[in-house]
């Protein structure tokens, strides 16, 4: 990584307050070039806190624009940080609308040509999306990193129509303890307690609103922008990383939108911006291939960004399994359309006789973290206990010969017999080496009762034959000669897929079942990278402390009732200490538990443990917040608590207790 100190602007940075038309404020950091003649804008827009939480990061990335000629802004969501109003759901009406309201004002100020970019990763990508879709004039280009095109069946709530246990539970216990964080009194003034708690009295579980639209419904289809491509008019440039969950999102986009107006990356990365080096690698010299796109797109400099391949991919070639890599082996290759003329579907047709499959419901602990961080034991171990569980077909690369290249989504047809009228598959990719060792390639699910899409819901025919047919997650990957693609088919996926209530399975039938890879010829290409480069740290410190780390993961088995217990430590941050003064200190314990035989024992937890500290304003708060979810056959059973402390002294303390029918979870 190289730091920059020089760059071809001097650059300032000042807080200011944006007002929304209904009068409320939006706190924002605004970095400019020193100069006289007016620049582009380019604006991150999210919840998540400037001033603390992505304030490390935003002086990576903020900085470095401004110092090469760009007006760049961060923004916090309206009931969050120090924005005033009230916090609403995730990409609401008034989000969407106020992030309109102000790529408008940046467009209108004295120092702006009239003409903004959007970015982010995750919640700030997917808003640049859905703003774009809106087509505020000003927006002319976005750079989306690990973003989500389709909220329900790509995003943190749903997959193939089943309850995704592990991150609907988990980001909506993280976002209850944020949104109950209190604006910071050196930045929201004396008010900020009066603020603080206006949005306590607002504050509702994502977890009840989310838990209660179990199929893809219109609650779903806002914020969706697959559901009109046509709509986006700016340009977008589709990041995405093969260990993030949300990389489909760059191949519909690339296969979508125009030609002319769209470009994709997809490197070997985790949950993060490709320029900071965390594992997977290697980074890439990101900052300076987006500053090409905004050359283009807003200054209308005469680069060769469009001459780009439409897509650019990064292809691993076989690995151990291991749960983090800090560079993966591979190479980049260029496609010029997508679907690619170099990728050819190949079907691998099932042998054998007839299986019963029934797997234990712990099957899946060995699936790594859904979203990979970075961290050591974000991503999934050796598979082989999790192939003892499933029903596992291979196919051998002959020795010999060429290697299996495959870039894009495979596709399973299964033949099945369902044991129950609810239930669900899972389809495994992995790479066997000839050592017997098992790596994961890419997986996909289905929930039985979606198989008819999933905007409704058809319970199985039980005993009655019928194909199904879904996809796995995108991949690029080579499968040298010698080794065995293997597809692993299972019946649970915890703490993935929360369990239906029957835990019958199904008899798959091989011989009408089959697997297409989407097999993509070699070509020579040349793609370079520069090296990766960011602006001077924010210089945030990180006290020492005595105290034992937890583990990242850890499994317990209770052999005598046969429970499993995962238990995950997600490293959100620890102590940190900010430049202006403030103390941060984060806890956080996710617990995910269940019995070997009985899916009604699915339980999760969230612990959470937030504390603010500014020693010269003795200011001191803490938030504690938890949050559970169990089920009966007929109900899910949520439980969520938050207390706020100031001083030691309760000012807020709240529970909601709920029961949620499932309609389709």
């Amino acid at each position: 990584m190289k730091i920059r100190t020089e760059f071809p602007y001097e650059t300032v940075h000042d807080d200011v307050r944006i007002p929304m038309a209904d009068g409320t404020r939006l706190y924002a950091r605004i970095w400019r070039p020193v100069t006289d003649a007016p620049v582009p804008a380019l604006l991150e827009y999210l919840p998540h806190r400037l001033t603390d939480w992505t304030a490390p990061r935003d002086w990576q990335r903020h900085p470095w624009y401004a110092g090469h000629g760009y007006a760049s802004v961060r923004v916090d969501v309206r009931g969050h940080g120090n924005s005033e109003g009230l916090p609403g759901d995730e990409y609401d009406a008034t989000e969407l609308a106020d992030g309109v309201a102000v790529v408008n004002w940046l467009a209108e100020q004295d120092w702006c040509t009239g003409r903004v970019g959007m970015f982010g990763i995750s919640w700030g990508g997917s808003n640049s999306l859905q703003i774009a879709a809106l087509a505020p004039e000003p927006l002319k280009a976005v750079v989306t990193v690990c973003s989500t095109d389709d909220r329900y069946d790509n995003d943190v709530h749903y997959m193939g129509g089943s309850v995704l246990a592990v991150d609907m539970h988990a980001w909506a216990a993280t976002m209850l303890a944020f949104v109950s964080r209190p604006p910071d009194p050196r930045y929201a003034g004396e008010t900020w307690r009066e603020m603080w708690l206006e949005r306590l009295e607002a504050v509702d579980p994502f977890l009840h609103t989310w838990l209660a639209h179990q199929t893809r419904d219109d609650y779903w289809k806002h914020g969706s922008v697959c559901e009109d491509y046509g709509a986006i008019e700016a340009a977008v440039l589709a990041v995405g990383g093969w260990h993030d969950p949300y990389r489909d999102t760059v191949l519909r986009l690339v296969e979508h939108l125009p030609p002319d107006r769209v470009r994709g990356i997809i490197g070997p990365w985790s949950h993060q911006y490709p320029d900071r080096g965390l594992p997977p690698g290697p980074a890439i010299g990101f900052l300076q291939e987006t500053l090409r796109w905004w050359d283009h797109h807003l200054k209308g400099a005469d680069n060769d960004v469009m001459a780009e391949p439409l897509l650019r991919s990064w292809v691993s070639e076989p690995h151990p399994p291991a749960t983090v890599y800090a560079k993966l082996p591979g190479r980049w290759v260029a496609d010029p359309a997508w679907p690619s003329p170099h990728v050819t579907p190949v079907t691998y047709a099932f042998q054998g006789e007839p299986v019963l499959v029934r797997s234990p419901q712990r099957t899946g602990l060995d699936a790594g973290r859904f979203f990979p961080c970075g961290d050591d034991a974000d991503l999934p171990p050796d598979q082989r206990g999790e192939d003892a569980h499933s029903a596992c077909f291979d196919f051998v690369v002959p020795a010999g010969g060429p290697p299996v290249e495959i870039l894009g989504r495979p596709r399973v047809s299964l033949s099945l017999r369902a044991g129950a009228p609810t239930g669900q598959v899972i389809a495994r990719l992995c790479d066997v080496a000839p050592d017997g060792s098992s790596t994961l390639v890419t997986r996909g699910a289905l929930n039985l009762s979606a198989r008819h899409g999933r905007d409704r819901v058809v319970q199985a025919r039980v005993g009655a034959g019928e194909e199904v047919v879904f996809e796995l997650n995108g991949i690029g990957h080579t499968f040298p000669p010698g080794h065995r693609v293997r597809l692993a088919v299972s019946s649970a996926y915890w703490p993935w897929i929360w369990p239906q209530p029957d835990a019958e399975g199904f008899t798959l039938d091989p011989a009408p079942s089959h697997l297409t890879l989407p097999v993509r010829r070699p070509t020579r290409d040349r793609i370079v990278w520069r090296e990766p480069e960011q602006s001077e740290p924010l210089g945030v410190s990180f006290p020492a402390t005595l105290e034992e780390p937890r583990p990242e993961r850890l499994v317990v088995r209770d052999v005598a009732k046969g429970e499993w217990r995962l238990e995950v430590d997600p490293r959100h941050g620890g102590t940190r200490v900010y430049p202006d003064g403030l103390e941060c200190t984060e806890e956080a314990l996710e617990t995910y538990t269940i019995t070997e035989d009985d899916p009604l024992s699915a339980h999760t937890r969230s612990d959470w443990s937030i504390r603010l500290h500014r020693p010269e304003m003795a200011w001191d708060v803490t938030i504690d917040t938890r949050s559970e979810i169990s089920c009966e056959a007929e109900e899910f059973v949520t439980s969520n608590e938050v207390v706020c402390k100031e001083g030691g002294e309760v000012l807020f303390h709240r529970t909601w207790e709920k029961r949620i029918p499932r309609t389709a979870g």
